[in-house]
C-alpha cells in the first residue's frame, strides 16, 4: 500500500512534468505575478490529493493538507486564494485528464451519461441551486432529478477520454458529436439513448464514429451489454470519489471539481498512481 507521501510525489511529478512540457499554458497570466511562489503544479497537486485522502470536499482536502503537509508546501496560500487559482486552472485540469490516456490501435469506445443531481429528490419542488447556471429537471432510469448530466466517452482500458457536464434535459445524442470529436473515428457503443438512423448517419459523417446500440446487435446484444459493463464500473468508481456530492455554488466550481475527480481516476487507471 503506497504512503500518502508517495502518492503526493507521484501526482506532483506528473503535473509538473506536463506543465513544463507545455509552458505555453501559463500564458493566460497577465499580471506581474507571472511566476508565483506557489506554483500551478502545487495548486493542482493539493486538489488531487482529495482522491488519495478520501475527502468529500475540496475544503476538507485543503485543511488536511495545510495541517499535515505544510512542510511540502511552504508557500501554501489561504483557502480562498488557493480555490480561486484552482478554478482559474480549469482548462489545464481538463487537458491533464486526456494526457493520462494513450489512444491505442483498437478504436472501440463506450459512450454514456449519468445524472449529477444538485439536491435530493425530496427538494425538487423548491430547489434553486445552480438554476441560473443551467441546472434543470431530467429523467433517468430511477426517476426525475434536478441538476446536470455527466456525458463521457471511455476507451476499452477504462480511461475517460473526455467528458461534458450539460443540463439534465440534454439528450445523449446531442452530446455524442462533441464527445466523438476527441477520437479519430472508430466504433462507439451506446445504449438506447443513442438510437436513431438519421442521428447515426450524421454522427458517422461528421466524426467517422459508427454508433452501435444493443438494438443493432440483434442476437449478439448480450456481447455489447457485457462490454458496456465497463462503463458502469467507471461510474461506480467515480461515485466512490464523491463525484455526485455537490458543494459548489457555481457551474465553474462544480465542473472543475468533477474534472479533478476524473483526473484522479485516470491517473489510477493508467497506472500512474497506485491506491
Amino acid at each position: 500500500m503506497p504512503t500518502i507521501e508517495h502518492q503526493l510525489t507521484e501526482i506532483y511529478v506528473f503535473v509538473d512534468d506536463y506543465l513544463k512540457a507545455h509552458a505555453e499554458l501559463a500564458n493566460w497570466r497577465r499580471s506581474p505575478h507571472a511566476h508565483p511562489a506557489f506554483t500551478d503544479a502545487e495548486v493542482i497537486t493539493v486538489a488531487l490529493m482529495q482522491g488519495c485522502l478520501g475527502c468529500e470536499s475540496l475544503k476538507k482536502t485543503y485543511t488536511l493538507m495545510a495541517e499535515n503537509f505544510r512542510s511540502a508546501f511552504p508557500s501554501l496560500p489561504s483557502y480562498t486564494q488557493w480555490i480561486a487559482r484552482l478554478h482559474a486552472l480549469s482548462e489545464i485540469v481538463g487537458r491533464l485528464v486526456f494526457a493520462c490516456c494513450a489512444l491505442g490501435w483498437v478504436r472501440l469506445y463506450i459512450l454514456d451519461s449519468k445524472p449529477v443531481p444538485v439536491c435530493k429528490s425530496i427538494r425538487n419542488g423548491r430547489v434553486r441551486l445552480l438554476r441560473e447556471d443551467g441546472a434543470c429537471f431530467g429523467k433517468s432510469s430511477t426517476g426525475w432529478f434536478f441538476g446536470f448530466k455527466l456525458h463521457v466517452i471511455i476507451d476499452m482500458d477504462g480511461c475517460i477520454l473526455t467528458a461534458l457536464l450539460l443540463p439534465a434535459n440534454t439528450q445523449d445524442r446531442h452530446a455524442a458529436e462533441a464527445l466523438a470529436e476527441i477520437v479519430d473515428g472508430g466504433i462507439g457503443l451506446g445504449d438506447h439513448g443513442y438510437l436513431g438512423a438519421a442521428f447515426k448517419d450524421d454522427l458517422a459523417e461528421a466524426t467517422e464514429l459508427l454508433m452501435v446500440t444493443p438494438k443493432d446487435a440483434g442476437t449478439r446484444r448480450s456481447l455489447i451489454s457485457t462490454v458496456r459493463e465497463r462503463v458502469e464500473t467507471v461510474f461506480s468508481q467515480l461515485w466512490a470519489r464523491f463525484v455526485d456530492r455537490i458543494h459548489s455554488r457555481s457551474w465553474l466550481g462544480l465542473w472543475n471539481t468533477i474534472k479533478l475527480k476524473l483526473l484522479h481516476y485516470n491517473l489510477v487507471t493508467a497506472g500512474l498512481l497506485t491506491v
